[in-house]
This record gives C-alpha cells, sequence and structure tokens, in this order.
C-alpha cells in the first residue's frame, strides 16, 4: 500500500467512444432531459395552480415531479457534457457526491411510489372514509418519512464510501458515478461496503415494494366486484401505474445488489431507472388523467380570458 498513489480524479467512458454516436447521444437525451423538465414542471404548476387538484393524490405526484427533475438532474448535466469533452473526468469527491445524490432520489422515489399506492388503497377500497384515513397531517408525514428514508440510506451508504482509498485503475465503465461501480477501483477492502449497500438496497427495496404489491392486489380484488366499463378504465390506469413501478424496482434491485460487471446491460439498466422513469412518470401518473386535462383547459381559458 505504501508504494501505491492515491487517485484524485476518474474517468467515465460513458456510452460510446465513436465521436459520431456521442453527438447523436447528446442530442437524443438532451432532448429527453428538456422534456423530463417541461413535463415535470408543467405537473408541479398545474397542481399548484388549480384548487380541484389540491387532493392527497396530486400531493404526493407534486413531490414526484419535483423529485424527478432532482433524480435526471444529477447525472445527465454531466453525461451531456461528457459527450461534448475530450477531458471526460470527474474528482473522486465529485463522484461520490453524486453517487450520494443520486441514492438518495432513487430510495426516495421508491417510498413516495409506496405512500402513492398506499393513498389509491384508500380511494378505491374505502371511498367513504377516504378523506379521513388521507388527512393532512398523515399525508405530510408519509412524504417526510419518505425523504428523510431516502436521505439516511444514501447517508450510511456513502459515509462509509468516503472512507475507500482509490489507487488506480480510475477508469468508470459507466455514464454516471454509482457506488457498484466504484467499488471495484478501490485498493481498500469493499467487503463491509458491498454488505451494506446490498442489505440496504435488498431492505428499503423490498419493504416498500411489498406494501406496494400488497396495496394493488387489493385494489385489482375491487376493481373486479365493479361494473365492466369502469373494470376496463381502473384496470388501465393500476396495470400503467404497476407496469412502471415494477420496472423501476427491477432494474434498481438488479443493479444494486448483483455484483458490477462493467457491462453494456448495466448501462441500460441505469438508463432506464435513472433517466427514462422521469421521462415517462408524469405521462403515465399524470397527463392520462382527466382531471388534469380539465385543469389544464381550465387554466389555458383562465390565461386567454385575461
Amino acid at each position: 500500500m505504501k508504494n501505491l498513489s492515491i487517485i484524485d480524479e476518474f474517468v467515465m467512458l460513458g456510452l460510446s467512444t465513436d465521436p459520431d454516436i456521442q453527438t447523436m447521444l447528446f442530442v437524443l437525451f438532451l432532448g429527453i432531459y428538456l422534456l423530463t423538465l417541461m413535463g415535470n414542471l408543467m405537473m408541479i404548476l398545474v397542481i399548484r395552480a388549480d384548487p380541484h387538484l389540491h387532493t392527497p393524490m396530486y400531493f404526493f405526484l407534486g413531490h414526484l415531479s419535483f423529485l424527478d427533475i432532482c433524480y435526471s438532474s444529477v447525472t445527465v448535466p454531466k453525461m451531456l457534457q461528457n459527450f461534448l469533452s475530450q477531458k471526460k473526468t470527474i474528482s473522486v469527491w465529485g463522484c461520490i457526491t453524486q453517487s450520494f445524490f443520486f441514492i438518495f432520489s432513487g430510495g426516495t422515489e421508491g417510498c413516495l411510489l409506496s405512500a402513492m399506492a398506499y393513498d389509491r388503497y384508500a380511494a378505491i377500497c374505502h371511498p367513504l372514509l377516504y378523506t379521513v384515513i388521507m388527512n393532512g397531517p398523515l399525508c405530510t408525514a408519509m412524504a417526510s418519512a419518505a425523504w428523510l428514508m431516502g436521505f439516511l440510506n444514501s447517508l450510511v451508504n456513502n459515509l462509509c464510501a468516503q472512507s475507500l482509498q482509490f489507487c488506480g485503475p480510475n477508469i468508470i465503465s459507466h455514464f454516471s458515478c454509482e457506488l457498484p461501480s466504484l467499488f471495484p477501483l478501490s485498493c481498500s477492502d469493499t467487503t463491509p461496503n458491498t454488505i451494506l449497500l446490498t442489505g440496504s438496497a435488498a431492505f428499503l427495496g423490498l419493504v416498500t415494494l411489498l406494501l406496494i404489491l400488497f396495496s394493488y392486489s387489493k385494489i385489482i380484488l375491487a376493481i373486479l366486484s365493479i361494473s365492466s366499463k369502469g373494470r376496463v378504465k381502473a384496470f388501465s390506469t393500476c396495470s400503467s401505474h404497476l407496469t412502471m413501478v415494477l420496472l423501476f424496482y427491477g432494474m434498481a434491485l438488479f443493479r444494486y445488489i448483483s455484483p458490477s460487471s462493467g457491462s453494456v446491460l448495466e448501462r441500460v439498466v441505469s438508463i432506464q431507472y435513472g433517466v427514462i422513469t422521469s421521462l415517462v412518470n408524469p405521462l403515465i401518473y399524470s397527463f392520462k388523467n382527466q382531471e388534469v386535462k380539465a385543469a389544464l383547459q381550465r387554466i389555458l381559458k383562465q390565461q386567454i380570458c385575461v
């Protein structure tokens, strides 16, 4: 160890080393990022502007939209910079900081999705008691708990990662700094870090996923008892929600529980839960909703009248 030099920056290989492909990827991901920002910002503004959307469901959707903006902003701007830069480097401190906010955002999103699933369970399975069950203090407590759980999970893992020493190689076969990609580059013993990351990801992921599956199983049973026309609409909504949830959880758990190999598959998986999810969430959860469409129409009419 005495003969090893401590490195202070990493080189990220990204998605491709071909300059032409990098230019195309820059245009593609810039478009995705701008659409993500516009879609989620619009959702936040519509929820704040329309009193009809001041309900528990849209309270959580507002948090989810803000979180998706943060989630994509953690990695995409740096990835876009690297597409056009010859020097694709990031400092060790910057890498761990990026990892902190990435895990923070991902953990919080999992907890928020479980809170949203419980909200839908209360609305569909207990409609007469919905306003009593999902009262203001409970919604605030659930949202606060989601942010707190995500923060604590990320804080513990990244505090432990700060004690690691990196002596080379310093090449990350990825487009962002995630702890599974950093551990193989360390010359310290990463066994405790790997166990902690795997254990915390499995615990937080599986607990929130089980809560989501429990809520949706109750919802599906309730849907089966309603009329055929309403059943088709409800199944369409629930299936789209559940599909996005399972994709997000499946990809994230695969990335953080399985050993890192630096393969192309890992980068594709990370793009799905770190970039695409933030783009699709407002479409799946919000803009397919008739209440959101009606709110947009009311806001546009008000602006035209003014």
